[in-house]
């Protein structure tokens, strides 16, 4: 195929950066840049749970997702008091099961954590920016409580990101822009662990469907630059003073 447009590799990530501690009044912040898309995190803990968990012992984690108005080259409409359309809901409930499965929902206790996704600039990529952010946003969270001493050790699992993949012209490209996006025969996004476990899989072949060797291809690419992902997630949260380890459980 012709080479991408800003002269990536097929197996390359964009240019990628997590600040931390950005907002002042949550948990845990975070600002993730991929390429051109950036979306701000909030982690925010709350004590309780919803009635369908109260008196198990076991906590949550939820997620919110909202588009800035001008997160697009066009001012979209704020999204009203009916609640978010569709397609916010889709993603704030992927983000949602991304982030439960990093969790030992019981050793959190009945409490909740809630998630607060704004996207501020949009170039593709958003709901998997949302969950690689989301995780460090949630871990700073884990952090500040296990520092007042309302957390024990080994809440946490393993770290969790999200990336896109996409076949143009027969060759899979990892961590799509948006022009990539609208073009590609096959859109793929996959959630998974460190350890390479899937969480999810969404996928979708716009003209021809795809073969099990191309998906398989696509699943391989998307994984390699989870990997990748989670070493970044790693620095942004020693460049933060986490001490990962404190939170995670032992084997």
């Amino acid at each position: 195929m012709r080479s991408r447009k800003d002269g990536r590799n097929a197996d390359t990530l964009r240019p990628f950066t997590i600040e931390t501690g950005l907002q002042r009044n949550p948990e845990g912040s975070a600002l993730i840049a991929m390429g051109g898309t950036r979306v701000l995190l909030a982690a925010s803990v709350q004590e309780g749970v919803k009635d369908f968990l109260r008196d198990t012992g076991r906590g949550w984690v939820t997620a919110e997702y909202a588009m800035h108005p001008r997160a697009n080259p066009e001012r979209q409409q704020r999204e009203g008091r009916n609640g978010p359309n569709g397609r916010s809901q889709e993603i704030q409930r992927l983000v949602g099961r991304a982030l439960r499965a990093a969790l030992d929902l019981q050793k959190l206790g009945e409490r909740t954590i809630h998630i607060d996704c704004d996207v501020l600039d949009a170039d593709g990529g958003t709901r998997t920016a949302s969950v690689t952010g989301g995780y460090v946003a949630l871990v700073l969270a884990l952090d500040h409580l296990r520092r007042r001493g309302l957390l024990g050790d080994g809440v946490l699992r393993e770290p969790v990101a999200a990336v896109s993949v996409g076949l143009i012209e027969g060759a899979a490209l990892l961590d799509l822009d948006y022009q990539e996006d609208s073009a590609c025969q096959v859109d793929l996004n996959l959630v998974a662990t460190a350890s390479g476990q899937i969480i999810e899989v969404q996928g979708t072949a716009e003209r021809e469907p795809m073969t099990r060797k191309e998906h398989d291809a696509l699943v391989d690419r998307g994984l390699a630059g989870i990997t990748e992902l989670v070493a970044l997630q790693k620095q942004a949260l020693e460049r933060a003073g986490v001490e990962v380890e404190r939170l995670r459980a032992r084997a």
